[in-house]
């Protein structure tokens, strides 16, 4: 995983690089256009499907929003990250300068053509970047040996089959309905999710309270990441309820063991870190949820969304903010402002997922609130972030 040490609070005056700052690292472009679409979108999708007005575009709002907030907010962090991710792993360069800046001006292109260019105008744009992106990181881990990190690659390409599917069965032209693809592309990113918080979070934890002890035995953390795939992968090919229910409620229970073993409550006074230990706890909220609307007890949106915005939105806020202050040479301290943000963007989590699970009748007031906290939680951090990730960093280093 990255490096991310804590340096000292006095800063460093900044070094003149070459270059543009907002081009040197992949975390700076797209984590500010993730953040800006998270922060504009949601409240557009939540207005319209509320009644204030029409959204009028070739896609169905529905599968619009869907499509944004998985292949456009969360797939556009996935790359960030990567692109930042593998060049801490191998030492060697993934994408800057004019490379960087065609990959972020395709992603942002996709996202323009999504409202209002001829479909397969939006087609052709929004299924360059995944596959564009997983040849650049395959190049330099081939060349740096790290066959290790080769399979998240491969989940890259998978995210873009299942984009294809989508824009294929818009079209008509395969009979798979479009949410299933959806579908499919949270349940890769909620695989990768898996992976990466079993790697950093436990580290992270350790790292910051001196004595403490988190061993997860290999064999539990196989187990749980083969229970959770084929409990996903059933769910998505629409296995019978029965048994994918079965298969969430025991998924709900190895992450909540999970959780446990990484000792969330000595994280209470790092917002830094409990924002990664309380995104985390909606995943095993979020199977249960899934086995409850499988048995027919709640409805399905309720399990999507507390992965969508608990566990993927939480953890997003929670690593963008971490991240750009390591690689930005910050220290890994949370301001009151991000510490807000965080709490916004869970408290959207609480209101989109168990105010309508707990009371239906005040279903469209959770949406609305959700959506302005998740839309605020996201501006604050554009606020914050914006300035740093368009300068050098503070320590004079490149990157």
């Amino acid at each position: 995983m990255m490096q991310l040490h804590q340096i000292s609070d006095k800063s460093q005056p900044a070094v003149t690089l070459p270059g543009w700052p907002l081009l040197r690292l992949g975390f700076r472009p797209f984590y500010l256009g993730a953040a800006l679409l998270a922060c504009l979108s949601v409240p557009v999708w939540a207005a319209a499907f509320l009644g204030y007005f029409e959204l009028k575009l070739d896609l169905a709002p529905l599968l619009w929003h869907g499509h944004e907030m998985l292949f456009g907010f969360a797939a556009g962090v996935v790359a960030g990250f990567l692109l930042t991710a593998v060049k801490a792993w191998t030492g060697l360069e993934t994408a800057r300068g004019p490379l960087l800046g065609t990959l972020a001006l395709l992603w942002l292109a996709a996202r323009i053509a999504a409202l209002g260019a001829p479909y397969p105008v939006f087609m052709g744009l929004d299924m360059a970047l995944l596959p564009a992106v997983a040849l650049v990181l395959l190049r330099v881990l081939i060349k740096a040996g790290n066959k290790r990190n080769i399979p998240l690659v491969s989940l890259l390409m998978l995210m873009a089959v299942a984009n294809l599917v989508f824009h294929l069965s818009v079209l008509g032209a395969i009979a798979v309905p479009a949410v299933a693809a959806l579908y499919a592309q949270l349940a890769l990113i909620i695989m990768v999710v898996c992976v990466m918080t079993g790697r950093v979070v436990p580290m992270f934890t350790k790292n910051v309270t001196p004595g403490l002890v988190i061993n997860v035995s290999r064999k539990f953390e196989l187990t749980l990441l083969a229970v959770t795939a084929v409990t996903l992968a059933l769910w998505v090919l629409g296995a019978p309820a029965p048994l994918v229910g079965v298969l969430a409620l025991l998924a709900a229970v190895l992450h909540a063991a999970r959780l446990w073993q990484w000792h969330p409550q000595v994280t209470a006074k790092r917002p830094i870190l409990w924002v990664l230990h309380a995104s985390y706890a909606w995943m095993p909220i979020g199977f249960a949820l899934l086995a409850l609307a499988q048995w027919g007890q709640v409805a399905l949106s309720l399990a999507v969304h507390a992965f969508a915005v608990g566990v993927i939105g939480g953890l997003i806020i929670g690593m963008i903010t971490r991240t750009a202050r390591g690689h930005t040479g910050r220290p890994l301290l949370a301001s009151r402002g991000e510490v807000a943000a965080y709490a916004l963007v869970l408290l959207a989590a609480v209101a989109r997922v168990l105010v309508p699970a707990v009371h239906p009748a005040w279903y469209s007031f959770a949406v609305e609130a959700a959506a302005c906290l998740w839309a605020v939680g996201f501006a604050i951090y554009l606020v914050i972030y914006t300035p740093w990730l368009t300068q050098s960093r503070l320590d004079g280093k490149d990157g």
